[in-house]
């Protein structure tokens, strides 16, 4: 395998081992990210029409805040599985549930593109910000349409492009630099590969879904200051350190400095306010 070629197993063992070295700190941020992500996913469960009674399933669910989310909103009658190719997370997952009192929330390890679950069982199959980081987009996508009953939906939010994404991209474009990595390779995924106009929209056409819809919804990180965002960068995308994993203690150092000095241009009126923007899209099982 030369440098210049995407390796897709390497890829999914590398960010499975990421996702569950930073799981038990990404469930710490929990309600941090239920209320940056939670109002762009019933944006997404409004379009994927779940509602009292739905089954639901969950793809790259990590801890399950998602999960709780849609478990309110279907209720007792309703049905939610939650999955996530990290160990970690799915154990997060399933302690979350239980801590919550919901009975209707079971929590499986899962590769979201080799999905083991009954046919034409769920009304909807969504995911967020966990498509993104899939080799094969369209053939999870196509996975996904296998649980769906006749007319049920297809549900992702993923991320706009890089400059609508700045408290993210910017911090990757320095690690990039300091530690002289070249872009992504062709073909690979990453936070920003489905963020390009119309590019879910054709992703879903593309698998087979009809009546799609996309919509961009302006999701800020608000925190209370740009030091609170690079903690939780630091802790909580592990992609971060591997990028660093070259450098020299030092050298680490120099960029997270870095990267901190970027994200201080984000804080105004005594807050901290990270650019980033979510797509919500649906497709329709025919």
């Amino acid at each position: 395998m030369s440098q210049a070629e995407f390796d897709p197993i390497a890829f999914k063992k590398t960010t499975k081992d990421q996702w569950n070295n930073v799981a038990g700190n990404w469930n710490t941020w929990g309600d941090f990210l239920q209320s940056w992500l939670g109002p762009a996913t019933d944006t997404m469960l409004d379009m994927a029409r779940v509602a009292t009674g739905s089954r639901v399933l969950h793809v790259a669910g990590g801890s399950g805040q998602e999960a709780l989310q849609t478990a309110r909103r279907v209720g007792p009658d309703g049905y939610v599985l939650t999955t996530d190719v990290s160990e970690n997370l799915t154990q997060l997952a399933e302690e979350n549930a239980k801590a919550a009192g919901f009975g209707n929330i079971e929590a499986r390890v899962m590769d979201g593109e080799n999905l083991d679950v009954p046919a034409t069982s769920f009304d909807a199959v969504t995911s967020r910000v966990g498509l993104i980081f899939f080799p094969d987009q369209k053939g999870s996508v196509q996975q996904q349409m296998t649980a769906l009953k006749a007319g049920g939906y297809v549900g992702a939010v993923v991320y706009a492009t890089a400059e609508e994404n700045r408290f993210f991209s910017d911090p990757v474009g320095i690690i990039r630099r300091r530690a002289e990595l070249g872009p992504p390779l062709p073909g690979q995924p990453g936070p920003f590969s489905l963020g390009g106009e119309g590019t879910i929209s054709e992703l879903f056409r593309s698998a087979g879904l009809v009546d799609i819809e996309e919509q961009k919804i302006a999701a800020p990180l608000i925190l209370d200051s740009a030091v609170e965002c690079l903690r939780f960068e630091q802790e909580s995308f592990g992609a971060l350190h591997q990028m660093l994993a070259k450098l020299d203690e030092a050298d680490k150092q120099a960029a997270w400095d870095e990267v901190g000095q970027a994200l201080a241009l984000f804080e105004t009126g005594g807050r901290f306010e990270g650019p980033c923007t979510l797509i919500a899209a649906v497709g329709r099982m025919p």
